[in-house]
């Protein structure tokens, strides 16, 4: 087995190998404009510290969000096309599940994301590996009261610590953790996948002007 994840749903490019047993080598740039220009230099690099070629993949891994519209994309479209140039499955997962893996908290905790617009993504869990709602797209001040007496890990937690005072690390994505719980599912039957397409939860910030006026050649 070797899986190669990443996962831009979030402002880390993450990119990480695992061949079932740990993570060969791994690769997290914090850039929220750059998703496009960073993932695939980050994939050559991992490819690189591992002594691999892009043929040696057995599997592609992809957080498939919640995350905004451009970034999510980056990821989920990058997987795709390796899927189909080696002829490899695609495994999805919530980004959000990432992020409680690589806690490694055992006691009922949140995670939650930048949803800029003022909101943050959000979902709480039982412990690292049991996610307890679905994701969810919020207000801060909305969800704190569910949310009060909880750790809450991620991005979301550091910006508004007012809502969510006790902050856990990691504050963001790694595609390693990621990797690691693919590994765990595969080596388990492989159950708990997502498709592989775009949790995006609301519309995208770029709309069609409610008055735009469509004009044809006469």
């Amino acid at each position: 087995m070797l899986l190669l994840a990443m996962d831009t749903a979030t402002p880390a490019v993450t990119v990480a190998l695992h061949d079932g047993e740990a993570v060969v080598a791994s690769s997290s740039q914090v850039d929220a404009r750059r998703h496009g220009e960073l993932l695939l230099p980050a994939v050559d690099r991992v490819l690189s510290e591992a002594g691999l070629k892009l043929d040696a993949v057995t599997g592609i891994v992809v957080g498939v969000g919640p995350g905004p519209y451009t970034g999510l994309r980056v990821g989920l479209v990058t997987a795709a096309a390796f899927s189909s140039a080696l002829g490899v499955p695609v495994h999805g997962l919530c980004t959000l599940d990432g992020l409680a893996y690589a806690s490694g908290i055992e006691e009922p905790f949140a995670v939650a994301t930048d949803a800029r617009r003022k909101e943050v993504y959000w979902a709480r869990y039982e412990d690292f590996r049991t996610r307890a709602t679905d994701a969810s797209v919020d207000r801060p001040a909305g969800i704190a009261g569910e949310l009060a007496g909880l750790p809450v890990v991620g991005a979301g937690a550091r910006l508004y610590p007012e809502a969510f005072p006790d902050a856990r690390d990691p504050e963001h994505q790694s595609a390693a953790a990621l990797a690691g719980l693919a590994a765990e599912k595969l080596a388990g039957g492989g159950d708990g996948f997502l498709d592989p397409l775009p949790m995006y939860l609301r519309r995208p910030d770029a709309q069609v002007p409610k008055n735009y006026k469509v004009v044809t050649p006469k």
